[in-house]
């Protein structure tokens, strides 16, 4: 498999991206050939470990910041390897969740995207599988505080997909700068035809940010992303054929 993994300044003091790397090399043989290590932002160049890396490190430094979608899209394109990963930095694991996810995808053959249990820092299920994010879902959710009846989409943290899903769909739709290209994704992938698959044998710690209702800028677009959403025909065709 190829992995993408993005820093936004998550190397250097924070340290996340070289021990993201580290486990990466522990638990690559058999299972990954390559990982490219986006640097969105300045920032100093990973240390290997002893030995070198156990895969090929393609270190990519922008000029400027792209959005996820666009690093992650550009960091894929080409790639020949028949599964890809999309990893965030803020990810661990004691168990290298590799066998559980291709396994998954193996099993069911219209599986175009699989991904494993996250948990909060403290050892509880995170919630990165939700119902489309309709206002009425939003509204179940936040307002009422009910659980997700349906999973239409997962968050990207950690995906592992066919690398011919994501080649059918044309990667992320880039006009998502931040927020929701993942549902944009996950919206399209059903509609084409293809389903996802939870790796419940994969285990993964994920150290969520949760910006949104922290910073005004981040709720701003977050806010944009939704309408954009809202008003594009993915949404509409999507609730048509699964109401």
């Amino acid at each position: 498999m190829t992995v993408s993994l993005v820093s936004h300044g998550h190397g250097g003091p924070q340290g996340l991206v070289d021990a993201l790397l580290a486990r990466l090399s522990a638990s690559a043989a058999p299972w990954i050939d390559r990982v490219v290590l986006t640097q969105n932002l300045p920032e100093v160049e990973p240390s290997p470990p002893p030995g070198g890396w156990a895969f090929t490190l393609d270190l990519r430094r922008n000029a400027a910041p792209l959005g996820f979608g666009a690093n992650h899209n550009r960091a894929l394109a080409g790639v020949t390897t028949p599964y890809l990963a999309i990893l965030n930095p803020d990810l661990a694991w004691r168990q290298p969740p590799w066998p559980s996810l291709t396994q998954s995808l193996e099993r069911e053959a219209g599986a175009g995207l699989a991904y494993p249990v996250l948990l909060n820092a403290d050892g509880s299920v995170q919630d990165n599988q939700r119902a489309v994010l309709t206002p009425a879902a939003l509204w179940r959710r936040r307002a009422l505080g009910r659980p997700e009846a349906r999973v239409d989409w997962v968050s990207a943290a950690f995906w592992l997909l066919r690398r011919e899903a994501f080649e059918q769909l044309g990667g992320f739709d880039e006009r998502y700068r931040m927020y929701c290209e993942d549902t944009d994704f996950c919206l399209r992938l059903r509609l084409a035809g293809w389903d996802m698959a939870r790796a419940d044998g994969a285990v993964v710690t994920h150290a969520a940010q949760r910006a949104t209702f922290r910073s005004a800028w981040h709720l701003c677009q977050h806010l944009v992303s939704l309408a954009r959403l809202w008003s594009g025909p993915v949404l509409r065709d999507y609730c048509r054929r699964f109401p």
